[in-house]
């Protein structure tokens, strides 16, 4: 169970939610409290005292029509229209409940039978239902209640029918009944778990408008009933003195209004701390930019002629009081008409480095705490957001891994290559849908006019590969970064794609820095090569010299491990472990733990990237090949 502690930092990192926890934590304890306050009967009249102001002897919020205190009748009207909006939630989500999840399991005839009842309560207008309800049971809070509840019931069976019927589909369902387990079964410790997050944020974001209902059936006299005050009976009462007496109707106004905004607000914070995939403390919508924040001045420029520089990048992701160091002192070049490969793990920091680039690390939580990326000599980092914004797609684009995740699914192909044109560039629709033609011809596209008013799930991973490689090119840009781009592809369609790209950066004069985990790809596309692990570069050269003589033990065992097809017979060579946790790395060579090379002085203390000729090496005890 997740703790406490933990869950309410992630709500209280939201900081409109955390003032509305506080709110309404206050009101819910005066509400309890409210038995052992010092306060005077609430429908006790005194008229010849009627219409008190505020602060009056004896009386703080005044009096009302009859003289009975308003302070006394708010804090119990306002317990009873907590609890009434709270019971009234309950019930509407546990029938809800019910339904959505048995409609969305067994679908089929019980899925139609159960969401036509829905869709025939859903027809009338839910107002004129709670009233007829209220109307057939008679007035009162209980029958309220009964009204607000049944009107909300299909709010939350559509919300958790649509959400089982997608779990039922799902594997882990499948091996549950494999396994031999009931229906009953099923839903209890498999369904339900997956939609009690959901079914908790619906309840904590539907309980205001439950108050502002019953408040709206009170104050049309079909509520609580005189003498019993509720906050609708409250504002009825108080209606025909508004002009002379307005703080008899402004009180209980303004104390719905902080239940109401209160509970709204906590409920985007619940949903945000219980969605996981926003655990990591992005809490907030991520920023245009990745925020900025280094420790000293840019260094300068050591190599103006490159497409593109990057000195001493470090990116950390700062969650809570964890660092994570994604990114470590980072330093790479890349020359005109070059083609870089970055090879690493997964999760050694290849991606965020391609990305801070342009700074599109989410911030929350990333942070860029030192060094510069040049563009041709102009320091990315410190240009602003529009000026950056302007170079992402024209002077610099990426290729992402997963084109189909990338791409939008509800536009065609062809329309989203024109709009990435046309938001850098004014050029008429004719002339940029035939330059996409034109692109799609080159990338090797069969039936380019026809391909381009396809969508991307009608193509096929290579197919939807060659778009991403065309949509990197409209706007012909100096630096392609590559992000694993064969990594989904069969091998033919991945010789195919590389084939492409060394032949566009030959014809265009382009730079690549090529993202990859590959060094079969790696050897056959790239001029020179550098190895990441754990956020830092470990070991960097021209590509064929690095493949022939690897001096990282690193790089040695992730060559040792690559199949070479026609070498006969060999033991693939694995490497032992895994990699660090970035927030937790060993001092010294973070690879020393799984290193078989590894000595006393590896973990003494930092080691430096040393050149020599056109090699670079981090490691005190090389291979012996090197």
């Amino acid at each position: 169970m997740r703790r406490a502690g933990p869950f309410l930092a992630l709500v209280f990192r939201n900081r409109l939610a955390g003032f509305g926890a506080v709110v309404l934590a206050v009101i819910v304890i005066l509400c309890l409290i409210t038995p052992l306050l010092p306060l005077l009967p609430p429908n006790v009249t005194d008229t010849p005292n009627k219409f008190l102001r505020p602060l009056s002897e004896g009386h703080l919020l005044g009096t009302d029509h009859l003289g009975r205190d308003i302070l006394s009748r708010l804090l119990w009207g306002t317990r009873l229209s907590l609890a009434v909006g709270f019971a009234a939630a309950l019930v509407a989500a546990g029938f809800g409940t019910l339904i959505g999840v048995t409609a969305g399991y067994f679908g089929g005839r019980t899925d139609n039978v159960l969401m036509r009842l829905i869709d025939m309560i859903m027809a009338f207008p839910y107002i004129l239902l709670a009233l007829a309800i209220v109307a057939a049971l008679g007035p009162g809070m209980l029958n309220a209640l009964i009204a607000v509840a049944a009107v909300n019931v299909p709010f939350f069976a559509r919300n958790i029918r649509g959400l089982s019927a997608g779990l039922a589909a799902r594997e882990f369902i499948d091996a549950a009944r494999l396994s031999g387990q009931g229906h009953t079964r099923i839903i209890l410790t498999e369904l339900l778990p997956n939609v009690l997050p959901v079914i908790t944020v619906a309840v904590s974001t539907t309980i205001g408008w439950m108050v502002l209902e019953t408040a709206g059936l009170s104050f049309l006299g079909l509520g609580s009933q005189p003498p019993q005050a509720d906050l609708g009976s409250m504002l009825g009462e108080a209606r025909a003195a508004f002009l002379t007496a307005p703080h008899v109707m402004v009180v209980p106004g303004l104390t719905i209004f902080l239940i109401v905004m209160s509970i709204n607000l906590l409920g985007d914070g619940l949903r945000d701390a219980l969605d996981p995939r926003l655990r990591s403390g992005a809490l907030a919508r991520p920023a245009p930019v990745t925020l900025i924040r280094r420790d000293g001045p840019a260094p300068v420029a050591e190599h103006p002629e490159a497409a593109l520089e990057i000195q001493a990048l470090s990116t950390r992701f700062e969650v809570g009081a964890r660092v994570y160091k994604a990114v470590s002192d980072v330093s790479l070049t890349l020359g005109r008409g070059e083609c870089l490969g970055l090879i690493g793990e997964s999760g050694s920091g290849k991606s965020v480095t391609a990305l801070s680039v342009t700074g599109l690390v989410a911030s929350p939580p990333g942070v860029i705490t030192k060094g510069a990326v040049r563009l041709s000599g102009t320091d990315l980092l410190s240009l602003p957001y529009r000026d950056l914004r302007d170079l992402r797609g024209r002077r610099i684009a990426y290729i992402f891994q997963d084109p189909l995740s990338t791409l939008h699914p509800l536009y065609r192909v062809g329309e989203q290559m024109v709009e990435a044109i046309r938001v850098h560039r004014k050029m008429p629709l004719a002339e940029a849908r035939a330059q996409c033609i034109a692109l799609l011809r080159t990338v090797r596209i069969p039936n380019p006019e026809s391909r381009f008013d396809a969508y991307p799930h009608e193509m096929s991973g290579g197919m939807r590969q060659r778009i991403g490689i065309a949509m990197a090119l409209v706007n012909d840009p100096e630096v392609i970064i590559a992000d694993e781009p064969t990594t989904a592809l069969d091998v033919t369609v991945q010789a195919q794609v590389l084939a492409l790209l060394d032949e566009l950066r030959r014809d265009r004069g382009l730079s690549i820095l090529f993202i990859t985990h590959d060094f079969g790809v790696v050897g056959q596309i790239c001029d020179r090569v550098a190895v990441m692990y754990a956020g830092r570069i470990v070991e960097e050269g021209p590509t064929a010299q690095v493949l022939a003589a690897p001096a990282h033990p690193y790089t040695s065992r992730l060559i040792a491990s690559l199949p070479a097809p026609g070498a006969g017979k060999r033991r693939l060579v694995s490497i032992p472990g895994l990699p660090p946790a970035v927030d937790r790395l060993p001092p010294g060579c973070a690879f020393a733990p799984r290193c078989h090379r590894a000595q006393q002085d590896c973990s003494a203390g930092d080691i430096a990237l040393t050149h020599q000729g056109k090699r670079a090496l981090r490691c005190l005890h090389p291979e012996a090949t090197a």
